[in-house]
């Protein structure tokens, strides 16, 4: 992307990842305390005290808390736990997809909320942590625990049904996938939505605000275009917000529900 360079030779720097890599709020190296630790702790307290606050006193016609957080939890259980997984082995994991969903959710709308304005998953550890090391150990888990260690690797490299001469090929790219390439995959899709999201956010801001502040009086006007489609932006970027924490427990059951199967 080109700085933009006016007639009064003021330039416009356009935002890039860098901007992406937060002063620590305190400490410093290894132990450096950011904005994105303290958002992902926030996150886990707002989920937690949420839902704890909304089932502390049940009715059976429900107020408005306690209908969104029910909606919440009937969606994960439902529409994605017990569609991608399955009637006879979804129940265990609800706490699971419901807890994967709404932190994801919580930390993406960080990203268009005043003042906080920083969606926590554009940082790539984050999404890698979830995906590595929550949902990658347990879809392996439970199909190990369920069709044992060679019923587990049979079903996953060598399905019933590929033909002989083509199989050591298959089984190759099915373990590169099963095994390496489907948590990055699943941690890359959040990330770069939000990652992508957000810099697109910051170029028309930071433009807006170059215009209004820099720019001659001729093209200062434009300054309002800059902003409207920062208003824009806003709106759709939250749209995906909660799309991206859909497709990343939508994706979760489903490889938890692949596992369990019998054949694929």
């Amino acid at each position: 992307m080109r700085a933009l360079v006016l007639a009064d030779d003021s330039t416009f720097v356009p935002p890039n990842a860098g901007d992406f890599n937060l002063p620590p709020l305190f400490g410093s190296g290894d132990w450096a305390f950011t904005k994105p630790i303290l958002l992902v702790l926030l996150s886990v307290v707002i989920v937690a005290a949420y839902f704890l606050l909304s089932s502390r006193k049940l009715a059976l016609v429900p107020g408005k808390n306690q209908f969104v957080a029910e909606s919440i939890y009937d969606f994960s259980r439902n529409n994605i736990a017990r569609e991608q997984i399955g009637s006879k082995d979804f129940k265990p994991f609800i706490p699971l997809i419901l807890a994967l969903f709404t932190f994801v959710l919580v930390n993406n709308i960080f990203g268009v909320i005043p003042i906080i304005q920083f969606p926590t998953l554009s940082h790539f550890g984050f999404p890698v942590a979830l995906a590595v090391l929550v949902v990658y150990p347990v879809y392996h888990y439970v199909g190990f625990k369920r069709h044992g260690f060679r019923g587990y690797l049979k079903n996953q490299l060598a399905p019933a049904g590929v033909p002989g001469f083509i199989l050591p090929l298959f089984s190759s790219i099915e373990f590169v996938q099963k095994f390496f390439m489907a948590p990055l995959t699943l941690a890359i899709r959040v990330f770069a939505a939000m990652f992508a999201g957000h810099l697109i956010l910051l170029v028309f801001t930071a433009g807006g605000e170059f215009l209004l502040l820099h720019a001659p009086g001729a093209l200062k006007p434009t300054s309002v275009v800059a902003f409207a489609f920062s208003l824009a932006m806003s709106l759709l970027e939250a749209f995906i917000q909660v799309l991206q924490a859909y497709i990343f427990a939508i994706l979760s059951a489903s490889y938890i529900g692949a596992a369990l199967a019998s054949e694929h």
